[in-house]
């Protein structure tokens, strides 16, 4: 219809402000206005489109017909139902952004602040042991606190995830970590034990951030957006790596040690209010989601049929469901001990002061950001140009495995502090190559039956609201991931403790040993039982 329409209509019947529907909803009303009399229609279109008529009546005559009203129709209302109109001006561009990446963005700064709570203890730790007296077994069951929580809630988190969706379980998890890190000072300065069981509740919220964040994207992103996607979600856990280590050292010289967990901390509040405003769970509840956007993502869902129940049995009797398990822990094992580990290692080796030690650790990482996302372009463009996923996730992989051990096995006969931080940066870059080989598996495996039981009920209930589109809840990979990265965390647990024992008996050099050991066997036991193929149908 014309936005400036010129209305003539002596047959009609009247309708007055006085004569409005009872509101149903504020999110379906619908208003046009004539100015400049005070005429209101209010339209409740059941459908993507509606028709309606408009009586207006002279002032001045009280006579009905020959009488012009302009109708303004809102163009943002139009375009959500599926009407298009030339003459109406085009959305702003920020409206125009596409909400999946919207929705990528936020998961994105989620895992900023996910890591930059997390690695704001590799750096306080230094002051808190010299304060506290604490030996490095001490500090090593410290560290290793943080896997006890993360490991409770792996798979919990992912079928949490599956049954009152994704965007409730993230916005639990970033709130519960916020407080428990601005709780980590006072259950430091109340005792050891105290500490503990804080940075094991901590754990507790950081750990349903990955499977609810998978069960997220699962439904959002189109599979050929997915390793982008994902590559750029977990270079959000570098770069807040990144920050935390290059502002930690800084707001501890400044404040004192304490400060880091209470700056950190409260910036989960700025992000909950913005995850509460602007996310959903999934398309089907998203009513303000453009027709095209809508029509893109049901049309590249991974899977149509919705899931009623999981077949444990067949899943954990796949080859490839094992060697995702196994690969996760082998690198793990060494991700988590330069994740906890890096700073001391800087201090006590490389004899780099405080800031020093914060600043240089920042290098590392922040190659792990560019790396993720170069990784994620690059296995995109070769499955889009007609390799093979399984080859594209096997090639990432063992990228992602033989070079971080390369550069560790340098670590021992270099002896130039900036020598070592480069090792370091190039072993942690192509580390991140990880994100697009076994990190990116679980939805190439098993893209229908890594739901719970109870997403079938959800799902059954959504299409009831939107044809094809609610079957696309059914492709989430809560479960699967939670079950491989409950593997990964046990290596957190058990590498962050065993590197502070090996510290207080031998050397750094057995420390990275182990750690090239477990890439090697990682990479063999990938190339020899991985695929990117679905192994269940």
């Amino acid at each position: 219809m014309n936005a400036r329409a010129l209305l003539c209509s002596p047959n009609l019947h009247s309708l007055y402000t006085s004569n409005r529907p009872p509101e149903t909803s504020s999110r379906n009303r619908r208003i046009l206005k004539s100015d400049p009399k005070s005429l209101r229609v209010w339209i409740y279109p059941r459908n993507r489109s509606a028709v309606f008529r408009v009586l207006v009546r002279s002032s001045d005559k009280g006579e009905i017909g020959n009488s012009n009203a302009e109708v303004y129709v809102d163009k943002e209302i139009v375009t959500r139902n599926g009407v298009a109109s030339d003459s109406l001006s085009s959305l702003p561009w920020w409206k125009e952004f596409p909400k999946r990446w919207v929705i990528v963005l936020l998961c994105f700064s989620a895992f900023l602040l996910c890591n930059m709570d997390r690695v704001n203890m590799s750096i306080a730790i230094l002051p808190m042991s010299a304060e506290y007296g604490w030996n490095p077994a001490t500090v090593g069951l410290i560290q290793s606190s943080f896997f006890w929580g993360y490991l409770l809630t792996q798979i919990a988190g992912g079928i949490w995830a599956d049954t009152v969706g994704g965007k409730m379980v993230l916005g639990f998890g970033v709130i519960w970590w916020s407080i428990a890190t601005i709780l980590t000072p006072i259950a430091a300065k109340l005792g050891l034990p105290f500490l503990l069981v804080v940075r094991a509740f901590m754990g507790v919220g950081e750990g349903v951030a990955m499977p609810a964040m998978n069960n997220l994207l699962s439904k959002w992103v189109p599979v050929q957006e997915r390793s982008r996607s994902l590559a750029l979600v977990y270079s959000g856990m570098y770069i807040g790596s990144v920050i935390g280590l290059a502002f930690s050292p800084f707001l501890i010289h400044q404040f004192g040690w304490p400060s880091v967990f209470y700056c950190f901390g409260s910036l989960g509040t700025v992000w909950l209010t913005l995850w509460l405003t602007k996310a959903e769970s999934s398309p089907v509840e998203d009513l303000t989601l453009l027709p095209q956007e809508r029509k893109l993502i049901a049309d590249n869902c991974a899977s149509k049929e919705p899931v009623k129940s999981i077949p444990w049995r067949l899943i954990l009797s796949k080859p490839p469901v094992w060697a995702l398990i196994c690969c996760h822990f082998c690198h793990n094992w060494g991700t988590f001990i330069l994740l906890t580990w890096m700073p001391t290692y800087y201090h006590q080796v490389l004899k780099f002061n405080l800031m020093e030690s914060g600043l240089l650790s920042v290098f590392p990482w922040l190659t792990m950001a560019i790396s993720a996302n170069a990784g994620g372009w690059i296995a995109d463009t070769l499955v889009s140009r007609g390799f093979s996923v399984t080859n594209v996730r096997k090639i990432m992989q063992t990228i992602g495995f033989l070079g971080p051990a390369f550069f560790l096995t340098q670590l021992k006969h270099i002896d130039s502090p900036t020598m070592a931080v480069l090792c370091m940066a190039c072993s942690q870059g192509l580390d991140a190559f990880s994100q697009s080989g076994l990190y990116s598996n679980h939805q190439d495996i098993a893209p229908r039956y890594s739901v719970s039981i109870i997403n079938y009920f959800f799902t059954s209930h959504a299409t009831q609201k939107t044809n094809g589109l609610a079957h696309c809840c059914c492709c989430g990979q809560g479960v699967l991931l939670g079950l491989s990265n409950t593997a990964g965390v046990l290596a957190g647990v058990l590498g962050t403790a065993a590197t502070g024992h090996i510290l207080q008996h031998g050397s750094w050099d057995d420390v990275f040993t182990i750690s090239v050991g477990l890439y090697l066997v990682g990479t063999v036991v990938w190339n020899l039982f991985s695929t990117g193929e679905k192994i269940i149908d």
